[in-house]
């Protein structure tokens, strides 16, 4: 999608501070972060949410899951990390391309 800010840095039309990709995905620090540890994990295929997973995305969805843990112990969070997916503008989210937003490091904010 032409006009979608994770896609154009996905594509490398955009500067980001990646730390890791692949053919299927792109990660990289939030640029408004959270919490000690930010980052976004996005396909490059572009889908808009959760809502848009067909059957046709389960292997790009296990392979995204399964790069959580170690990108998370890359980034020095062997004691825990928390992981959101914001979907619809209801729900938090602000870009409508699929991310998953890995959180981690010291006095990471509770739900309470």
């Amino acid at each position: 999608m032409k006009d979608c800010l994770f896609c154009k840095i996905a594509a490398g039309e955009i500067p980001a501070d990646k730390i890791y990709e692949d053919e299927q995905v792109v990660v990289f620090r939030d640029i408004n972060p959270k919490a000690e540890v930010h980052l976004l994990i996005i396909p490059r295929e572009h889908l808009a949410g959760l809502n848009e997973l067909e059957s046709e995305h389960d292997a790009l969805i296990a392979h995204i899951m399964r790069l959580i843990h170690p990108i998370a112990i890359d980034q020095g969070l062997e004691s825990g990390y928390r992981t959101i997916i914001n979907t619809g503008k209801d729900g938090g989210q602000e870009v409508f391309h699929l991310h998953i937003h890995l959180l981690g490091g010291r006095n990471l904010p509770g739900f309470g």
